[in-house]
């Protein structure tokens, strides 16, 4: 009876109820936009849930691992995924175009996702065994670490993924006392080049220009962004619906399961990468404001608990993880809204998925791991 006890006492502690009682209502909001997405409780909405359950099921076992082993565990993960990516290079499968996926006989994997964690845990892993003496030459050995796995993803191609994979890895070396003076000059040449792509935008955005470092794809994407009526048709049809949803949705929306443009087959892929659109027009702005205060609160309840933790690693670790979360909400909605280029990014536990599901779940449960051992807890 006293073990049956204890277990029970150790699976309840795992947990950090307030970042619990946060994913169990995105849950709830997930599933609810699901069922309206796909007109119904279809296999799709079946294949949500059953994800769902999955991820809460790795997240308390992730919970129930300690930073100490996850620091182990740090090394070993991100040789075996840049491991993966390489035999992802040499003998990856093909599909629409893209080398993404690696058959290894008794299963089919994409390690391109296994880098949105293994990358911040080798990194935060690489500064805890630098404390208080972190120098330049670490924060290149840091970069290079990141670069590595980034390249490698970036050549399959699949931007969307890379991009992911650079910000947990930038977010774990800016934690660790990166100064924003060695960042201001790659912002301003940024917003130099942003500025240029869009006053030469007609030229530079011609059939045969060639953009060198872009796919024509990726090109293709950016110019769409930048005028989605120039084929709206073809490669704006996605922004220009997603955008006449969300504002057809207006102030209150058009009320659950009453979205033309979804349930018209208006909105393009509208359970995965444009299920905002799906809930903006049905539950309009208020809606959507309500939906961006409760990833607030998950993103501030993550950053409290990285800001407690007892070790280095596990303040780098949490802290990207929940900026990770952020660059998801982020790109998702802007691409949506028409002011980010399309780039196949998920929206946290709303879009249709289990790889992403999955994926989140592991971080959850790294912050929750970290909670449970933070600094004056016993």
């Amino acid at each position: 009876m006293k073990s049956l006890l204890n277990a029970v006492v150790r699976v309840l502690t795992a947990f950090d109820w307030p970042l619990l009682a946060m994913l169990v209502l995105f849950t709830a909001l997930g599933l609810t936009v699901m069922h309206s997405a796909v007109g119904g409780t279809d296999w799709r909405f079946a294949d949500q849930a059953r994800n769902f359950a999955i991820a809460f099921a790795v997240m308390w076992a992730v919970a129930l691992i300690p930073p100490p082993m996850l620091m182990k565990l740090a090394l070993p993960f991100y040789l075996v995924g840049v491991v993966l990516l390489l035999g992802v290079e040499f003998m990856g499968e093909t599909s629409k175009g893209a080398t993404r996926w690696l058959n290894l006989g008794f299963a089919r994997i994409q390690p391109s996702e296994m880098m949105k964690i293994a990358v911040p845990m080798m990194l935060a892993w690489y500064f805890q065994r630098h404390e208080g003496e972190v120098r330049i030459r670490d924060y290149l050995a840091a970069v290079l670490m990141l670069a590595l796995p980034f390249l490698l993803i970036v050549k399959q191609p699949d931007l969307g993924t890379a991009l992911l994979v650079f910000a947990a890895g930038f977010f774990v070396i800016y934690f660790a006392g990166l100064s924003f003076k060695l960042l201001a000059p790659v912002m301003i040449v940024g917003v130099v080049s942003v500025g240029t792509l869009i006053y030469y935008e007609e030229p530079l955005c011609q059939p045969g220009v060639d953009w060198v470092v872009l796919h024509d794809y990726q090109k293709h994407r950016v110019c769409t962004l930048l005028d989605p009526n120039a084929d709206p048709l073809g490669k704006g049809f996605h922004t220009i619906q997603s955008t006449i949803a969300i504002g057809s949705g207006g102030m209150y929306g058009k009320g659950y399961m009453q979205g033309t443009q979804t349930h018209l087959d208006f909105i393009p892929e509208r359970t995965t990468d444009f299920v905002f659109a799906v809930y903006a027009e049905e539950f309009g702005l208020y809606g959507g404001i309500m939906m961006l205060v409760l990833y607030g609160l998950l993103l501030a309840r993550g950053l409290f608990i990285s800001s407690r933790s007892a070790t280095q690693f596990g303040r780098l670790l949490g802290g990207a993880l929940t900026m990770v979360v952020f660059v998801y909400v982020f790109v998702n909605i802007g691409m949506v809204a028409g002011i980010l280029p399309v780039v196949g990014v998920p929206l946290p536990f709303m879009s249709y998925g289990g790889t992403a599901l999955l994926t989140i779940g592991i971080a959850c449960g790294m912050l929750m791991s970290v909670s449970r051992h933070r600094a004056g807890k016993t």
